[in-house]
């Protein structure tokens, strides 16, 4: 029997398979797509079907097809691992480089680099181009990134993130003055209604996402702030920022369209990640320091007081 996972469905009115895509861990549409007409996801014991319109509060339970022989290549990429043992690796990951092969980022990624290093020993449920991968970050957002190095891990620390108990902490460096100390952003994402690489704070087709935040400091035309995911969407800090008008520096899809300090990306690093162990339960909390493109920044913020 395969293993099973239940998703409680946080939106109305969506494709199933949509849906599906959005919420496990390193999933395609197409995959979902797959898994539907195979039968591997079920509401109330009877089989959904893809083109299936969510409602709020359903409980979808997803049985996780066997893992399929990775495409993605072995590559001798160092990488600068925070933490590892037989279930999980932890890798922070630098500014620059992409998560799993994409269009137009076939090799070169954390993925082909994680082959190398771990071996046959990476779960197989994202698929044959996600190899391990329980969550992602941008490719110019540094920082940590947890991959799992067997299914057993895969599906608890997926399940930790659809239960929001796996926390991940950023920081970011954005334009303006911030006023408040700290605040909450809670606004629906969704994919921009005309430009379609993008995210935007929609009504339309999104999900509930939030984003707390606090001041670390205050410059001339700048603030420094710790962020909190409550939720995951895609560019979720990036696009919330953006939306209170402070957007991340560097950031010249939804914030200053010309680079800043040198910068060629955003000024955004995933700094802290904490999560139950998915064997022993015990509570693993690891932290990135800053790296050096975001400590530059602030140090010539700290000159222009």
């Amino acid at each position: 029997m395969l293993p099973t996972t239940d998703y409680i469905c946080d939106v109305s009115g969506e494709r199933l398979d949509v849906f599906l895509a959005a919420n496990l861990p390193g999933l395609t549409r197409s995959a979902a797509q797959k898994l539907l007409d195979s039968g591997c996801v079920t509401l109330g014991g009877v089989c959904a079907r893809k083109n299936r319109k969510t409602s709020f509060g359903e409980v979808y339970t997803v049985a996780l097809a066997p893992p399929e022989d990775p495409v993605a290549r072995p590559q001798d990429i160092p990488l600068d691992i925070i933490y590892e043992d037989a279930d999980v690796v932890v890798v922070n990951k630098p500014r620059g480089m992409v998560v799993h092969p994409a269009p137009g980022h076939p090799d070169g990624t954390l993925v082909n680099a994680l082959l190398w290093h771990c071996g046959n020993s990476l779960s197989g449920i994202g698929g044959v181009k996600r190899p391990g991968i329980v969550h992602r970050i941008d490719k110019d957002t540094s920082g940590l990134v947890a991959a799992a190095k067997n299914d057993h891990a895969h599906i608890a620390l997926a399940a930790q993130l659809a239960a929001r108990t796996l926390t991940r902490e950023y920081d970011a460096i954005v334009r303006g003055v911030i006023k408040n100390d700290a605040d909450t952003i809670s606004a629906p994402i969704g994919r921009h209604p005309t430009q379609r690489k993008r995210q935007a704070v929609t009504e339309k087709n999104s999900r509930l996402a939030i984003t707390h935040f606090y001041v670390t400091s205050r410059f001339d035309g700048y603030t420094y702030v710790h962020c909190r995911l409550e939720t995951g969407r895609t560019h979720q800090i990036r696009v919330h920022l953006a939306y209170i008008g402070h957007p991340v520096v560097g950031d010249i899809v939804y914030g200053y369209k010309k680079p800043e300090f040198g910068l060629s990306g955003q000024c955004l690093h995933a700094g802290k990640l904490r999560f139950l162990h998915p064997s022993t339960g015990e509570e693993i909390e690891l932290c990135a320091g800053l790296p050096g493109y975001f400590s530059e920044v602030l140090e010539k913020l700290g000159k222009r007081l």
